[in-house]
């Protein structure tokens, strides 16, 4: 078996992994996975035959029937992961960790658009923010690069630890604490233990933790932290206060903000996007960003210039009617957030179609309760869930209710929307976003 700097000299010339035979770049190493319906070593002749360099594996008989490009190693996932780590400590830049139970892709996705008017930045693509997802970012890491941006995700207590040890971030943020994989968390509780997870690494390695004041929770999780940044909304941003202050000129149709630059001089910046809690993913950018040393008008032109995409805050019009398309995923936070935005954005008459809520556990019939109800508080002229999760919320309120997204598709298109904007948001698992198709 090859050491992991024995392998790490076969990745160097290329400097390319692939996980998947059906996409294998010239000269990659193809590493073996292992899922719960699947076995890559299957598929490492394959793959070899396609172009890879070398195959991964950790089966034996594959590995000899392979021959001399097989790498064998006794689970590939370790591998993998041990890997990225001895790459990651080649790196002598800035890394940065974003975890959080909402708006992590956003914040980072602003946090790279900022960090891209000064450096060359490498930031997780989509949401590879897994166990696998970041090994494999921090392996396309190349030379040139000079701050990399690493979204972390989890559903369960230690998984942040785990991708901090392979990792190893130099600074880090946790963009809020709510109501999300609640069942595999245990409670709000183990969100923040897990959560912290990021807190208690960069306590430990000297790190630099960047903390919203204004969010529940984490001023008093940093503590514990030595070196932080903190930051908040004030109505009177002054350097003379705090540099990382940041003002709300208006939350709706689109969020409006302004700061101090490095030369004491108020910027003002017009964003693409709506409702308070997008306020927050854009103060963050603006905090890191002046940490950083990025000019006040780069960071404005990159707040302008970023448009939401992949089903977070999208505005998009489909047979002329004008629809929200926040339906990458959902917990009862978001889902308060993106009504609350929607409503005070647009003009009657409104409608909200409202996915699932998927991993909360024992807490999901009262949260979906929960948020019928708010949806019925609000100027909404018509309310409509979608999925099994709110099947008994559906017959306590009589609201519309559909079990799939077929059968609310058929329907869907049968109804006059006439001068109507709709809002679409569930969790990703429903597919709202098929209703467009």
């Amino acid at each position: 078996m090859l050491s992991i700097p024995e392998l790490y000299q076969l990745y160097l010339p290329q400097r390319r992994i692939t996980t998947d035979s059906r996409n294998v770049p010239a000269g990659s190493i193809f590493f073996a996975l292992r899922g719960d319906r699947f076995d890559g070593n299957q598929y490492a002749a394959g793959a070899l035959e396609s172009g890879a360099a070398y195959a991964v594996v950790d089966d034996a008989a594959v590995a000899e029937a392979i021959g001399e490009r097989a790498v064998l190693c006794q689970d590939v996932l370790t591998t993998l992961q041990m890997l990225a780590n001895h790459h990651r400590r080649k790196l002598r830049m800035p890394v940065l960790a974003i975890t959080g139970s909402n708006g992590k892709t956003t914040t980072k996705e602003l946090v790279a658009a900022v960090m891209s008017r000064r450096y060359t930045i490498h930031a997780t693509p989509g949401n590879f923010n897994n166990h696998i997802g970041l090994p494999l970012t921090i392996l396309q890491i190349g030379p040139e690069v000079e701050m990399a941006i690493l979204e972390m995700g989890a559903n369960h207590q230690g998984e942040i630890a785990e991708l901090c040890r392979i990792a190893e971030p130099t600074h880090g943020l946790i963009t809020n604490i709510g109501e999300a994989h609640l069942e595999g968390f245990g409670g709000i509780e183990g969100v923040k233990t897990g959560k912290g997870e990021l807190y208690d690494y960069l306590a430990k390695s000297g790190g630099v933790a960047f903390v919203n004041l204004d969010a529940d929770f984490l001023p008093e999780m940093a503590r514990k932290v030595e070196r932080r940044i903190d930051y908040l909304r004030s109505d009177r941003p002054s350097q003379e206060i705090l540099p990382m202050e940041c003002r709300l000129l208006a939350a709706a149709p689109n969020v409006r903000l302004s700061f101090l630059s490095e030369r004491n001089e108020l910027i003002e910046a017009n964003s693409n996007l709506p409702g308070l809690h997008n306020f927050e993913n854009l103060k963050t950018a603006v905090a890191i960003g002046k940490y950083f040393k990025v000019a006040g008008p780069d960071i404005k032109q990159a707040i302008e210039d970023y448009v939401p995409s992949d089903n977070r805050s999208q505005r998009i019009t489909h047979r002329n009617i004008p629809f929200w398309l926040d339906a990458y995923n959902a917990n009862p936070s978001s889902v308060a957030a993106s009504l609350s935005a929607f409503c005070n954005a647009t003009s009657a008459p409104r409608a909200a179609i409202l996915g699932n809520m998927l991993e909360l556990g024992v807490d999901s019939e009262k949260a979906h309760q929960h948020i019928a109800n708010l949806a019925g508080s609000l100027d909404l002229k018509k309310v409509v869930l979608v999925g099994p999760a709110y099947a008994a919320t559906a017959e306590i309120t009589g609201l519309p209710w559909f079990k799939d997204l077929p059968a609310l598709k058929d329907w869907f298109w049968e109804q006059d929307w006439s001068g109507y904007t709709l809002l679409l948001k569930g969790s990703r698992g429903v597919g709202l976003e098929r209703l467009l198709k």
